[in-house]
């Protein structure tokens, strides 16, 4: 398999779900990406901002891997990079199957910790019909696997473009499971 990498940048200044490509984007440690609507240490989502505004935020950068937009082109959607709201889409990395806490070098200086997976909402099925379906499954147990991607937050800053390489750090054992954040 290739080495990691970055496929593409997204960001949006306004609450949308698309985040339009970049040529680059910048990561501020402590607060997310420069001019994102979603950047900052408290929480910018909408809705978590009405539960409570004062929680740190855990979903500073969100990120997906190409393969899934790969997966769910295969059946039948029209998705790209930045469409479901990720500012970062990797490409060959399994950034569901890394635990809470790994680090990605993404680029020359940045670094994100890994804090959780995303949890789709409803805007997905607003963008097709059925999307909101197709990255909710069950394992082997049952239980319900998310696969809209993971979020992190900037541990150092720096620029990041496509092209850029993905190192993994993972952190020391015993790895705890990514659950939603």
């Amino acid at each position: 398999m290739d080495e990691p990498r970055v496929e593409s940048v997204n960001s949006s200044p306004g609450h949308t779900l698309k985040k339009p490509a970049r040529d680059v984007i910048r990561l501020v440690e402590g607060l997310g990406i420069e001019d994102d609507a979603h950047a900052g240490r408290t929480v910018k989502h909408r809705s978590r901002v009405r539960r409570d505004a004062s929680q740190p935020n855990l979903r500073q950068v969100h990120l997906i891997h190409a393969e899934l937009h790969d997966e769910l082109r295969e059946q039948g959607f029209e998705v790209g990079a930045g469409e479901m709201g990720e500012n970062v889409t990797t490409r060959g990395l399994e950034v569901l199957d890394l635990p809470a806490g790994t680090r990605l070098s993404l680029g020359p200086e940045a670094v994100v910790e890994v804090t959780g997976l995303r949890n789709p909402c409803k805007q997905l099925e607003r963008l097709q019909p059925g999307l909101m379906a197709a990255v909710l499954g069950r394992d082997a147990d049952g239980e319900l696997v998310r696969k809209a991607g993971v979020m992190a937050v900037v541990v150092a800053g720096g620029d990041v473009r496509p092209g850029d390489p993905i190192r993994v750090e993972l952190p020391a054992p015993p790895h705890r499971r990514l659950e939603p954040v």
